[in-house]
């Protein structure tokens, strides 16, 4: 029912969030996460939404596929990105280690908090051995609907939580900052890095 009610509103707010999102200047974070993977990796967008880090990727020379599970926003996405973007929801991803990196940005906190749990761990199996998984939660223990939309709020305390039921992924860095739509800079976001752990092989 929650993934219902934020689709519904993704659906009908496509083209306000699209142009409340699409030039808000993300480089700092874009570029933070770039900076940790090699030329040309392969990129997951997951939950891409206008395609606006879409495009910052792949116009930089890595290989980038772009899904979100709002059907309009898929529709704009492929109009800004003139890239494919597939229409799917989070708990349908079945890839197994084939991204170098995962960027889940504003995206997978729609999610209640054991759908989360699920999902992470989809994440982790389609991840390369050591990729990069970069997703971020507004900050604060709160979890429910607001403004027409599901939220799952992270605080460290919680985010360390969590973890400890996604075994494949493991802490890299963590980081608060503010929002950075001028309007909204009171806001606060947990940022964090997680890096899918090194199979250990017994000889």
């Amino acid at each position: 029912m929650s993934s219902h009610k934020t689709l519904s509103y993704y659906n009908d707010n496509a083209r306000t969030f699209a142009e409340r999102t699409l030039n808000v200047d993300f480089s700092v974070i874009q570029n933070r996460f770039l900076d940790q993977l090699p030329d040309g990796a392969f990129i997951l967008d997951f939950g891409c939404g206008i395609g606006r880090d879409t495009r910052y990727f792949a116009d930089r020379g890595y290989q980038v596929e772009a899904v979100d599970g709002s059907e309009e926003l898929c529709r704009l996405a492929r109009e800004h990105t003139g890239m494919e973007v597939k229409c799917m929801l989070f708990q349908e991803l079945q890839a197994e280690n084939k991204y170098d990196a995962v960027w889940a940005c504003s995206s997978i906190l729609h999610l209640p908090y054991d759908e989360l749990i699920s999902v992470l761990n989809k994440v982790a199996r389609s991840l390369k051995e050591e990729g990069l998984l970069y997703t971020c939660f507004k900050y604060g223990t709160e979890e429910g609907i607001r403004n027409g939309r599901y939220f799952t709020d992270l605080t460290e305390e919680k985010l360390s939580e969590l973890l400890c039921e996604i075994p494949q992924l493991q802490m890299e860095e963590q980081w608060i900052t503010s929002d950075v739509r001028p309007e909204r800079d009171e806001e606060k976001w947990l940022n964090v890095f997680l890096r899918k752990k090194r199979s250990e092989i017994s000889i």
